[in-house]
């Protein structure tokens, strides 16, 4: 190719590719339905959602969530009873579920809820069913928040899909049981309540969970099964605008996003398949003030309703859901192409088929690189070279680009790139390219020089095809369904490349070429660049609230570096085949710069306040009032402050500007002898942030109007030497229990959960508590192997009491600091009280 030609032709190519994908990606929310009348009707979803949504934050306990959200559910559920055709019988029931579970999510803990409220609306033929689908949704809220699309308007949607399957004069083969979850924000605990406790839970033989990751947008299938692939051939053939991904599941249920749903309880306590979707657009207003019905398009509403309904009436006509359990056998693969469709075949299909792909790749390079057999070991030796050059290039890449990112943090410019995602590739990505060429370059330089251009071009592909065809057969014999993302670009390129092989040695016919060449390239990078598209959309937000263990830049580069690496595989060999790289590398790099200099001047701030797209740092702010006691039930110490946790890697760098009294001197110190440092916390998540990042600012005591009240009803010397300690505790809706046994002594037993004591990470156990309404007192024990000898005693026992709502919420002390915060930032504010006991 002529100085300069492949370089704009390859842009050219991939600006193309990421226009199409864009184009798809809008014109999956404005995708119409089926001809005719529209079934289900968003404008009156639309009408659910704001009424639900004006009620205000609905946090479990309060009255805006045992009251008034309930009555109005109820309200809307009569009114439609009152309308349902005779071909359909509705029951509803009011749940107030108390009980006690272990969960391995945020490394361990135990989880307690008392009288809490579910929803159940059954929907079911006249004559009654055997069996039923269950659809889930939760209508609670997370603290200060309206909680618009997490998960009001799931809940919106369940009651239209109830108002159209009663209007209907065709009756249902099974009943669809409708659960309006009361407790799904305090991890999960309603949809534990129903399914162990509730008598038409026994009858479920599917569900679907409507979730949400972000506030609007296309709703993702992110998990399906466990196994059971019948479910995902019934989104197939019912969803009318399909959106789905295994990579998603496979990325989700590994545990990088700190996020779990209540799929997990169905999963794992019910023995129950199904099917877990959530919307995944605008994560960045997720769980804060601005999840609001008007940032929820209508489009949106629409469009999960018309999947959700279909999806639901096929399962409740299908002949497979009263023998569901007969079809658990094996995983499926299932990815969307573009939104337009579905494809799903079984993971032992979708093995054959990689193992394939990849042994064909192998006899091809084999053939390639042994024949003639005169040549054999010059092939051999070569080919190695160019296998080499491309493994070092990506190495150097990463190595590099990660020095940038780590260098961005150091000097306290992370996130530059959260409200502008174009930096991010101007910096990473251009840094990453420019590397890559940089490194071939130098090797077509010094290591082949001399060398036929053609020549080295085809032996860089074929060392491409082999790592691709080595990390498919890795990744299959993983067993990671993922592994079709590898056939894709074994197989494409691999046709590619047999139908322009004999181009190749044709001089005269390069444009015919590249042309032939990228077409064969289309499809594996059409797909790319959308999976990375929905990537990004749903892991930038992520990073802003990730905790401050988690170096972002370092994550978001990782994630540009090896999206580059792997849409520039087959590409490598252009840099072998121009005259020179030199105008790419000037302009790769002179972008690099200019994004770097501006990155470290700080004219990229990484919040945002615009009205229309907001994009909040995140800050949690607790009043406490801290009592420790020692083995006489003498109080040591005692202090209040307000404790200041940012969430994410920047801390409160920019927000001691406005606020100049939080800063440096008041970090957090760590109570070395207390469970979890002595601090609050009100989940686990300890582990996501180092208290050199979180802050104690100095503040007069608080005294709550319905105090905590913890009591020691009884300590009994039981057989082999152990010693149990029972308690009550009455106190405010959300209360957190940290348990440490002292040095010899063992937790062995307690009455929570299966009896089992699930430690946290760090060793220190920890028991999540709430309660609905007119709860009576928590009582509990725990039971302990002691020595003999025990002066200091033989467990440490604290207890936080939260104060998310109604008069104790906030101090004035409290208010007065969350008024002077930037309105770029979203601050939630409570109080609470923790008391440390030794016994």
């Amino acid at each position: 190719l002529p100085e300069g030609r492949g370089a704009p032709l390859v842009l050219l190519y991939l600006l193309g590719l990421r226009a199409l994908v864009h184009v798809s990606h809008r014109q999956l929310l404005s995708q119409p339905s089926a001809a005719g009348p529209r079934e289900f009707s968003a404008p009156r979803a639309r009408g659910y959602l704001d009424n639900i949504t004006a009620i205000g934050p609905r946090t479990v306990g309060s009255p805006e969530n045992e009251v008034l959200a309930v009555n109005y559910l109820l309200e809307q559920i009569q009114a439609i009873e009152r309308e349902s055709t005779d071909a359909h019988k509705i029951s509803v029931d009011i749940q107030r579920p108390t009980g006690s579970f272990s969960i391995d999510f945020l490394g361990g803990f135990t989880s307690y809820y008392a009288n809490i409220t579910n929803v159940i609306v059954k929907l079911e033929p006249r004559n009654g069913a055997e069996h039923a689908v269950l659809s889930n949704c939760h209508f609670d809220s997370v603290p200060n928040t309206p909680g618009a699309s997490d998960d009001a308007v799931s809940c919106a949607v369940m009651l239209e899909i109830l108002n159209t399957l009663s209007k209907s004069s065709e009756p249902l083969q099974h009943a669809v049981i409708f659960l309006f979850n009361g407790a799904e924000e305090n991890i999960l605990q309603a949809s534990h309540g129903f399914i162990t406790q509730h008598e038409w839970a026994k009858s479920i033989r599917a569900f679907i969970n409507l979730e949400a990751a972000g506030v609007g947008g296309k709703e993702l299938v992110f998990q399906t099964g466990p196994e059971n692939p019948w479910l995902v051939q019934a989104y197939v053939v019912a969803a009318k605008h399909p959106f789905a991904s295994v990579v998603a599941q496979e990325i989700f249920q590994s545990g990088i996003i700190p996020a779990d749903t209540d799929f997990r309880i169905y999963r794992d306590f019910g023995n129950v398949p199904g099917i877990d979707l959530a919307f995944i657009e605008n994560g960045y207003i997720y769980h804060t003030e601005y999840d609001t019905s008007d940032r929820i398009l209508t489009d949106s509403i629409q469009r999960a309703g018309d999947n959700i309904l279909g999806v639901l009436k096929y399962l409740a006509t299908s002949d497979k859901l009263a023998k569901s359990f007969e079809y658990r056998h094996g995983n499926v693969v299932f990815f969307d192409v573009l939104g337009l469709f579905v494809l799903a075949y079984p993971a032992r299909v979708g093995t054959i088929m990689n193992y394939i792909t990849a042994a064909i790749a192998f006899l091809y390079l084999s053939k390639k690189v042994l024949q003639p057999k005169t040549r054999a070991i010059h092939n051999l030796k070569k080919f190695s070279t160019a296998f080499g050059v491309t493994l070092i290039s990506w190495v150097c890449t990463l190595v590099t680009v990660l020095i940038v990112a780590v260098f961005i943090s150091v000097i306290g410019r992370s996130l530059s790139w959260y409200t502008h995602f174009y930096v991010s590739v101007f910096l990473y990505g251009t840094a990453a390219a420019a590397n890559l060429v940089l490194v071939h370059t130098l090797a077509k330089k010094f290591f082949l020089k001399n060398m036929n251009e053609q020549y080295l071009g085809d032996i860089f592909f074929d060392a491409s095809l082999m790592i691709w065809s080595i990390t498919l057969t890795v990744v299959t014999q993983m067993g990671l369904c993922s592994a079709f993302i590898c056939t894709l670009w074994v197989a494409f390129p691999l046709l590619a490349k047999l139908m322009i092989h004999k181009e190749f040695s044709q001089k005269g016919a390069t444009m015919k070429f590249v042309m032939v060449y990228m077409l064969g390239m289309f499809v594996p990078y059409l797909y790319m660049m959308y999976l990375s598209w929905t990537v990004f959309e749903m892991f930038t937000p992520i990073m802003g609230r990730s905790g401050s263990e988690i170096l972002p830049d370092v994550v978001l580069a990782g994630f540009i570096v090896v999206i580059t690496m792997i849409l520039s595989s087959y590409f490598i060999n252009f840099i072998y085949l121009v005259k020179s790289t030199k105008t790419t590398l000037i302009t790769l790099t002179a972008v690099f710069v200019v994004t770097l200099i501006l990155v470290c001047s700080g004219i990229f701030f990484p919040y945002s306040s615009d009205a229309a797209n907001p994009k909040p740092k995140r800050v949690f702010l607790q009043h406490t009032s801290r009592r420790f006691h020692d083995v006489d039930g003498n109080v040591v110490k005692s202090d209040s402050g307000i404790w200041i946790n940012g969430f994410d890697y920047n801390g409160i760098s920019h927000i001691t500007p406005h606020v100049p009294e939080i800063n440096d001197t008041i970090r957090t110190a760590c109570e070395e002898h207390a469970p979890f440092c002595g601090l609050p916390w009100i989940l686990p998540v300890h582990f996501m942030f180092r208290l050199v990042k979180n802050w104690y600012l100095p503040a007069p005591e608080i005294f709550p109007r319905s105090p905590l009240h913890f009591k020691v009803l009884s300590k009994e010397l039981m057989p082999w030497n152990s010693v149990r300690l029972s308690f009550e505790v009455s106190g405010p809706s959300h209360m957190s229990l940290y348990v440490r046994p002292h040095e010899g002594s063992v937790l062995s037993t307690w009455s929570l959960g299966d009896g089992i004591p699930v430690a946290s990470l760090g060793g220190d156990y920890f028991v999540f508590y709430s309660h609905g309404l007119q709860a009576t007192p928590w009582h509990f024990w725990v039971e302990l192997t002691a020595p003999e000898k025990h002066s200091d005693g033989i467990v440490s026992l604290a207890i936080a009491a939260h104060y998310f709502f109604g008069e104790d919420q906030k101090s004035p002390q409290l208010y007065a600091l969350l008024e002077r915060f930037p309105n770029w930032t979203f601050s939630s504010g409570w109080s609470c009280t923790y008391d440390l006991f030794v016994f």
